[in-house]
């Protein structure tokens, strides 16, 4: 029996290219409802409104496709990540009020991305049943491209003097970490609400551990500070 013709695979109504976005948006949106195992290609065409003929011709499996979806979704997240690091951090002044700022956006999650993150969930679910080659796609993709820019923009900040940074890599860790790794815990990458004021408690507080061990001298200095470590106190102060 022939299968089923979708509304983007009637002549006339999108070329090459919209079946493709309509595919990689279908697929998003079933692999992130059902997990990688549980979603059918079935269930992705119908989503999508074309034939499982047009998904084998254009993705050859589910495999395939899984990996082109978790691809193409996180560059278009690291993409977004990336616009707001170059945003607060190349106008960087007052370093503590500054990363405040922008810590507090960072750990904020992002709604417009809601179907990704539900993805990532689901491949944090089944990890051990995802294909290997789909997890390093992703990476490279999305987080490893931010962490990359965020390393870069922190060194920028070391070489003002603003921090004190002997591997960049390493502080662009720390700083995701201790800014927003609780908000994403705690609303499971944005599934569940987290007050506003708490979010900005959680990330000021990441701020200030970061700076703890991050601070550079010219940031100290600007602060009033004479030097990163505390002076000794004289005679009359230790009574």
């Amino acid at each position: 029996m022939e299968e089923p013709v979708g509304r983007a695979d009637r002549p006339g109504e999108g070329g090459r290219p919209d079946k493709r976005r309509a595919i990689l948006d279908g697929a998003l949106a079933v692999f992130a409802r059902d997990g990688y195992t549980r979603a059918s290609v079935d269930a992705i065409a119908r989503e999508a409104a074309v034939s499982t003929r047009t998904i084998y011709n254009q993705f050859h499996d589910k495999a395939t496709l899984f990996g082109e979806v978790i691809q193409d979704s996180a560059r278009r997240v690291a993409q977004a990540q990336i616009t707001l690091l170059q945003r607060y951090l190349t106008k960087v002044v007052d370093v503590e009020a500054d990363l405040i700022e922008f810590g507090r956006v960072w750990a904020t999650p992002m709604p417009e991305f809601r179907a990704h993150f539900a993805l990532v969930r689901q491949i944090n679910a089944e990890a051990g049943h995802v294909p290997q080659a789909a997890l390093d796609a992703w990476q490279e993709s999305g987080p490893r491209r931010v962490r990359a820019e965020l390393a870069r923009l922190l060194g920028r900040l070391g070489e003002r003097g603003l921090l004190r940074l002997d591997d960049p890599e390493r502080a662009a860790v720390h700083f995701a970490v201790l800014t927003a790794a609780e908000v994403t815990a705690r609303t499971y990458h944005g599934a569940l609400p987290l007050p506003e004021a708490e979010i900005h408690r959680l990330a000021d507080s990441g701020v200030r551990a970061f700076l703890h061990g991050y601070a550079g001298l010219a940031a100290v200095r600007s602060a009033g500070e004479v030097c990163l470590t505390r002076q000794p106190l004289a005679a009359d102060e230790h009574s």
